[in-house]
């Protein structure tokens, strides 16, 4: 878990790290507006592609690349299904079960590939910024941009003290464990309702004792970030590059490819 969720890899020193974090960031969010504006799965889809293939080349480790995505397939898996079987009405094919009928729909299936594909693309733009960029760089970045000073001082609390608790609840579980905890499927359950409650009262204390520290420490209700260095000129021309290139690629996806609509997902059937 604590490889899941840490920024370690992000420390290396690549291609990317090179790169000022202000650019980084305004790259990735220039591909996430993209992303979410496509229309047609085939530029979220070049996008996944290309932030898995960038992962795999700074030599970030497979398996921690699956686990962050593990849990995006599965959300899309089930979206892509719940849109097949409730959206649409032009049937591709159906089956029975328990005497209930389902039938998948063609628009349904389309609009789940979409948005499935919306949500993967997205997925893979902040995996590779969080692969490259350190989490107080990016909040760095956040600040510089003007993003409300609460906002980054609460993610910023929230990042530090998440591995916190992931220790506090990775203590409970080994004691859980010691103790027989998940011998069965009725006491595993009960086991997990009490790790999830002991944990949540453990957050609550750290507020409490983070706020406490953070006050005697002369805490005015802000936190200060340092200045940040200027811009060198082919660092402002990069802010320039990258959101042209997206606003390229989605013109391109979105009114010179053929749409993928067009092509029957049913047999026989004739676009």
């Amino acid at each position: 878990m604590f490889e899941l969720f840490s920024d370690i890899m992000a420390c290396r020193e690549t291609l990317f790290s090179r790169i000022d974090a202000r650019v980084r960031l305004i790259g990735a969010l220039s591909a996430l507006v993209a992303v979410l504006c496509s229309t047609q799965p085939i530029l979220p889809l070049a996008v996944l592609i290309a932030g898995v293939s960038c992962m795999l080349l700074l030599r970030l480790p497979l398996k921690l690349t699956l686990l962050r995505l593990a849990a995006p397939l599965m959300i899309v898996s089930i979206l892509v299904l719940l849109q097949t079987f409730m959206y649409g009405s032009r049937p591709l094919w159906s089956f029975a079960c328990a005497g209930i009928t389902f039938t998948a729909r063609e628009e349904g299936a389309w609009r789940g590939a979409l948005l499935g594909s919306r949500v993967l693309g997205a997925v893979s733009v902040m995996l590779l910024l969080s692969s490259v960029t350190p989490a107080h760089q990016i909040f760095h970045a956040l600040r510089w941009m003007g993003a409300p000073k609460t906002w980054v001082e609460v993610a910023l609390l929230m990042y530090r003290y998440v591995f916190v608790l992931l220790d506090e609840a990775a203590d409970v579980e080994t004691a859980q464990r010691v103790r027989l905890g998940y011998t069965g499927v009725r006491r595993s359950l009960s086991s997990l309702g009490a790790l999830s409650g002991t944990v949540l009262v453990r957050s609550l204390d750290q507020s409490q004792r983070t706020h406490q520290a953070m006050m005697l420490r002369g805490y005015k209700g802000y936190l200060v970030f340092g200045p940040l260095r200027p811009l060198r000129t082919r660092e402002r021309l990069l802010l320039l590059v990258l959101p042209l290139t997206m606003a390229g690629a989605f013109y391109v996806a979105e009114y010179l490819v053929p749409p993928l609509r067009s092509m029957p997902l049913a047999a026989g059937r004739q676009p």
